[in-house]
C-alpha cells in the first residue's frame, strides 16, 4: 500500500468533503499591480505577466506596486474572462484589469493542490464575460485533509519538475541550434560565393482566378492563422469555393513553396508546403517563395527564413503600428549566399537533425515532453477523483428533489 493508499485509509475512508472553489480560495483584484506603460525592454528586470499562453509580455522599469510573489508566498494568476491560470513564484507587474490573484486558505487547503484541481477542472471560456464570481468560484471540488493534498501534490510535482527539466532543455538546444543555423547559413568563403536576393532564385507565382466552371470546385485555404507560428507547419485549413471565396484575391500554391506571412511579420508564421496542399490556395497575406531549384534547395530559402538576420531585415522594412507589414518587394530583396547546391544540400541535412530534435512532435524532445505532459494528465485525473462524502451525497439528492 501506498503513503496515499495509508493516508486516505486513515483520514478519509468514507469520501472526501465537495466544496465550492471559491470557498477555499481568496482572490484579488490586480487594480494596483497594472502595468502604466507597455514600453517594454530585456534590459528591465519586472515581468509583466497574462495567464494566456504567451505568459510573460515583456519587462518593465516600473518599481511600485509589485505583486511580492516568491518561492514561500507563490499565487495563481487567474484571466477572469477565459479561465486561463498560471503558477507564480516571482515579482511581477499585470497588464489586464481581467487577472485576478488566487491564495489559499492554508488552515483547509494548499495552493499548490488547487493549482492542480484547477488543470483537471479544465474549464475555459470564450464568451467576454468575468467568470471568477458568477461561473468558476462555485464549482466544486474535492478537498481531502491537509496531508491527503501535500501527499498529491508530492506525487504530481515530481512529473511537472520532469516536464519543466525538458523543457529547459529543449529551451537550451532550441538555442543552441539557431546560433549554429545562422552559422551555418552564413559563414561562406566571400570569394567563391555569391549572394542574391530572394527575387533572383525564386520563380514567378500567380492568383487563382475565378471562372464559371469553379462553381462546384473546392480548395483548402491557408489563411494567417492556419500556420502553427511554434512549428511551422499548416495546422488547420478551411474549405472554399468561388461563393464562399474571401474577397481578396488568393494565391496558388505548390508543394515545396516557403510561406512566410508579411502582415505582422515579427510573429514568425513561415512554413513549407507539403504534397496535402499542392495546388491549394493561400492569402495574399503571405509572400510565396518559390525556389528555382536549379540553383537553390527549397530548404535552403526556409532556413533562411527563419534566422536572426533575416528577421532584423524584417523589422528594418515594415510598417504600420496596430498591424505592421512588409512588403512582398522588401522581403525578396533580402539576399542570401548560394554555395553550390551539394553543399546547400550538407548544411540543410545538419540543420534537418538539429530541427528534429527541437520541433518534431513524433520524436526528439518535443516528442517527451508531450509523452510527460499526457503522463501527468492520467495521474492528475486518477488522484484527484474522490468518493464524495456520504453526508455530501445525501444532501446533494435533497438538493435534486
Amino acid at each position: 500500500m501506498s503513503k496515499l493508499d495509508e493516508l486516505i485509509a486513515e483520514l478519509c475512508p468514507d469520501g472526501v468533503e465537495y466544496v465550492s472553489i471559491g470557498n477555499v480560495v481568496n482572490y484579488e483584484q490586480p487594480s494596483k499591480y497594472i502595468v502604466k506603460s507597455t514600453d517594454y525592454s530585456d534590459e528591465f528586470s519586472i515581468p509583466v505577466l497574462t495567464a494566456g499562453q504567451s505568459f510573460i509580455l515583456g519587462y518593465t522599469n516600473e518599481i511600485d506596486n509589485i505583486y511580492k510573489a516568491s518561492k514561500e508566498n507563490p499565487v495563481i494568476i487567474f484571466d477572469d474572462f477565459t479561465g486561463s491560470f498560471k503558477w507564480v513564484d516571482f515579482p511581477f507587474k499585470v497588464k489586464s484589469s481581467a487577472i485576478k490573484m488566487l491564495t489559499a486558505n492554508s488552515d483547509i487547503a494548499t495552493l499548490r493542490y488547487i493549482y492542480h484541481v484547477m488543470g483537471n477542472i479544465g474549464y475555459s471560456s470564450d464568451e467576454h464575460k468575468r467568470l471568477w464570481i458568477s461561473i468558476y468560484s462555485a464549482i466544486k471540488i474535492p478537498l481531502p485533509p491537509l496531508p491527503v493534498q501535500q501527499e498529491i501534490v508530492r506525487i504530481l510535482d515530481n512529473f511537472t519538475e520532469l516536464t519543466a527539466e525538458l523543457t529547459a532543455e529543449l529551451t537550451a538546444r532550441k538555442k543552441q541550434y539557431e546560433y549554429y543555423r545562422d552559422k551555418l547559413l552564413t559563414d561562406v568563403n566571400e570569394d567563391t560565393v555569391k549572394w542574391i536576393s530572394l527575387k533572383e532564385c525564386t520563380l514567378p507565382t500567380s492568383n487563382i482566378k475565378w471562372s464559371l466552371e469553379d462553381e462546384a470546385t473546392t480548395y483548402k485555404y491557408i489563411d494567417l492563422t492556419s500556420v502553427d507560428r511554434d512549428l511551422h507547419y499548416i495546422s488547420e485549413t478551411q474549405e472554399i469555393n468561388k461563393n464562399n471565396a474571401p474577397s481578396r484575391a488568393q494565391q496558388i500554391v505548390k508543394a515545396g513553396d516557403v510561406l512566410f506571412a508579411t502582415t505582422r511579420p515579427l510573429l514568425k508564421r513561415y512554413c513549407l508546403i507539403d504534397s496535402a496542399y499542392d495546388e491549394q490556395i493561400c492569402s495574399t497575406g503571405f509572400c510565396v517563395l518559390r525556389a528555382n531549384t536549379d540553383i537553390v534547395l527549397q530548404k535552403w530559402i526556409l532556413y533562411h527564413i527563419a534566422s536572426s538576420s533575416f528577421y532584423s531585415h524584417v523589422e528594418k522594412y515594415q510598417q504600420g503600428a496596430s498591424y505592421p507589414a512588409v512588403s512582398d518587394t522588401n522581403v525578396k530583396n533580402y539576399k542570401i549566399p548560394l554555395p553550390p547546391l551539394k553543399e546547400q544540400e550538407r548544411i540543410v541535412a545538419i540543420l534537418d537533425r538539429f530541427d528534429a530534435l527541437c520541433n518534431d512532435l513524433t520524436s526528439g524532445l518535443p516528442a517527451e515532453i508531450e509523452a510527460r505532459q499526457k503522463q501527468y494528465e492520467y495521474y492528475r485525473d486518477k488522484l484527484l477523483t474522490f468518493p464524495a462524502r456520504p453526508k455530501d451525497v445525501k444532501e446533494a439528492k435533497e438538493v435534486k428533489t
